[in-house]
């Protein structure tokens, strides 16, 4: 009987310290670094960067000749918040010819803050309250 307490007991201590290990959890697409380093700017085309990277993650919105490949890496302890471990974004920009210009890699450090404007825009008209807003329309449309 005790056997069978004692391995009870450390059959349930294994099982609540296995819960606790981390998970490391990836997202987007993380470039092959090899790839990456043979892509040459001035001599590689979209083709050449496609067949090496795969499809980019997105295109620019505002220069249409720019790749990003972005990836993250978390690691998250039992019920804790995600905690981030390396972000990455590959920028591969091209030039008119769809030659690739540069390649440039942003990291979690040069990330810049956004500060949000809390303005309200006026709107025309007149603002009602609840009772002419439930009441406004008595009346209004006669039976046809």
């Amino acid at each position: 009987m005790k056997f069978i307490v004692r391995h009870g007991c450390l059959l349930v201590l294994l099982s609540a310290l296995s819960a606790c290990s981390p998970v490391i959890t990836t997202h987007g697409q993380q470039p092959d670094p090899d790839a990456l380093a043979e892509i040459e700017p001035g001599t590689s085309s979209q083709r050449d960067v496609e067949t090496a990277l795969g499809t980019p993650s997105t295109r620019g919105v505002f220069r249409e000749n720019v790749w990003y490949y972005m990836s993250e890496r978390t690691e998250k302890t039992a019920f804790f918040e995600p905690e981030l471990i390396e972000r990455k974004i590959v920028a591969v920009v091209f030039d008119g010819q769809g030659v690739v210009e540069d390649i440039v890699t942003y990291t979690e450090n040069d990330k810049q803050d956004v500060e949000l404007v809390s303005r309200v825009t006026p709107t025309a008209g007149n603002e009602l309250s609840i009772i002419q807003q439930l009441f406004g329309n008595v009346g209004r449309f006669a039976n046809q």
